[in-house]
């Protein structure tokens, strides 16, 4: 109850949860894109899995906070620097994208694999499942460090992420379509998590590399492309629109 009557705490969480949201933002359009290559009738449902997935791992390694604490710890030297289990995931997340984004950019440019075959789907359903387990616990590990560096209790730290994941639930679908719509909008997005790939090696290795500049990039990209595809929507009305005033300036037919 003392935590309920809590400005201090209410106002903590409003900001954990704006922040979860923020930083879900790569892993909500990394699902998007997977999902995508699973059949129209099963994309929701992978959505809905992959965000609930996002959602355990972050509260199991916000109850094991010790355990996660504990990967800032040095396992072993390379050349004077020092690499940790965290460093060992951010750096095998970072490869898993960027090996994953140039897959998807070569599958979009150079042809779709048929999936007509029921076994077929079923088995790209469990890969992009265990794909999205694999990296939600990458981008996991990232949000359970901020919330643990912003909050003191970890009852407001789970409650901030629940209701994130719900607020990004209800966003995957409207982006998942979207970025299904636009090709032009997906390779973007692919580049983006190639940009949050290398971010995460350089950072397994030692080099910061802050995220807002490559949100910064990619919003920036985004909204040029916006106003591309409002240009080109323009352009294919323009046809449509000086037919029907021919049509209205013609005299009706004898």
């Amino acid at each position: 109850m003392e935590l309920l009557v809590d400005p201090q705490v209410w106002l903590a969480f409003a900001t954990l949860t704006a922040l979860e949201i923020v930083l879900g933002i790569d892993n909500i359009i990394f699902i998007s894109i997977l999902v995508g290559r699973l059949p129209p009738e099963q994309r929701a449902r992978g959505r809905t899995i992959g965000l609930a997935l996002a959602m355990i791992t972050r509260i199991l390694l916000l109850l094991s906070i010790t355990w996660v604490m504990s990967l800032g710890a040095a396992l072993f030297t390379v050349m004077d620097k020092g690499f940790s289990g965290r460093d060992l995931i951010l750096i095998g997340g970072g490869l898993f994208l960027l090996a994953k984004s140039t897959l998807e950019i070569h599958t979009s440019l150079e042809g779709h694999e048929s999936e007509h075959a029921v076994g077929a789907v079923r088995a790209t359903f469990l890969s992009v499942i265990t794909q999205i387990a694999i990296i939600d616990i990458v981008f996991s590990l990232d949000s359970v460090i901020t919330a643990v560096g912003m909050v003191d209790h970890v009852e407001v730290m789970i409650a901030a992420v629940i209701v994130a994941v719900l607020v990004m639930m209800f966003l995957a679908g409207p982006i998942s379509n979207f970025v299904d719509r636009h090709p032009t909008i997906k390779m973007l997005a692919l580049s983006f998590l190639i940009l949050i790939g290398v971010a995460l090696v350089g950072e397994g290795f030692g080099f910061h590399i802050p995220k807002g500049y490559v949100y910064f990039a990619m919003a920036f990209s985004v909204a040029v492309e916006m106003l591309n595809i409002r240009i080109r929507g323009k352009k294919r009305d323009e046809p449509v629109k000086l037919r029907k005033m021919i049509d209205d300036d013609l005299p009706p037919a004898a």
